[in-house]
């Protein structure tokens, strides 16, 4: 196992973790692998699932197809190329059907942390805006900016939906949470979210307005193959 793939490049390679090396460690994180069940699953060595994750490793075409078999996508998405485009272009699943998520699967779906959206309404009509989550007991909360049209939304309804489309599987799965908002200003729920949070906003900016969704309904679907 292993013997036809490539070997680490000498100690002298460029060091320093690649988007192609983030992109293969996120998606076999994704599919619960472990580095040695990736090379099992690939024929690679363990020792160059490691290199190519944490270092500026350049694969031929045969080891990235071999990577893209095994962690069940497309070259196209491990190499970046379908970053600009809405995700759902791959054709359906013979036989496909919805099916109702139950609540536990809901939740394990959502946590614990990712991109999810925001619905709500506004003096101009409704709105939908993407947010960094983190899911915090049986709150979803997130940052915004305080003079925000998302911050004016406390007190008020809201819906929250994530999802997760797998294009080179034709599968997915959407849940969605509706709740009331509310903004965080208690100093030491302010420093627990803080704590728990594994990113900062990706847009940016000064965003430290904490703000939560308390669900009091939650549903999810999911795309099968009867």
């Amino acid at each position: 196992m292993g013997e036809n793939m490539p070997t680490p490049p000498p100690t002298g390679a460029p060091a320093g973790q690649s988007d192609l090396g983030r992109r293969v460690a996120a998606r076999r994180q994704e599919l619960g692998l472990t580095r040695e069940e990736l090379a099992e699953r690939s024929g690679a060595a363990a020792s160059y699932i490691a290199y190519l994750e944490e270092r500026a490793a350049i694969p031929d075409v045969r080891a990235l197809v071999g990577l893209a078999d095994a962690l069940e996508t497309t070259v196209a998405e491990l190499a970046g190329t379908t970053v600009e485009r809405p995700p759902g272009p791959g054709v359906a699943l013979p036989h496909a059907r919805l099916v109702a998520m139950s609540h536990e699967e809901c939740r394990r779906s959502v946590s614990t942390h990712g991109v999810g959206r925001i619905a709500f309404v506004t003096s101009q009509g409704p709105a939908v805006f993407p947010v960094n989550y983190v899911v915090a007991g049986d709150d979803i909360a997130f940052r915004t900016t305080a003079d925000g049209l998302l911050a004016a939304a406390a007190g008020t309804e809201v819906a929250f939906e994530v999802d997760h489309i797998d294009d080179a599987m034709s599968k997915g799965w959407s849940v969605m949470a509706v709740g009331r908002a509310t903004a965080i200003t208690d100093d030491a729920a302010i420093r627990r979210l803080d704590l728990v949070a594994r990113s900062l906003p990706w847009a940016g900016g000064s965003r430290t307005h904490w703000m939560t969704v308390t669900p009091t309904r939650v549903t999810g679907r999911r795309v099968v193959q009867r």
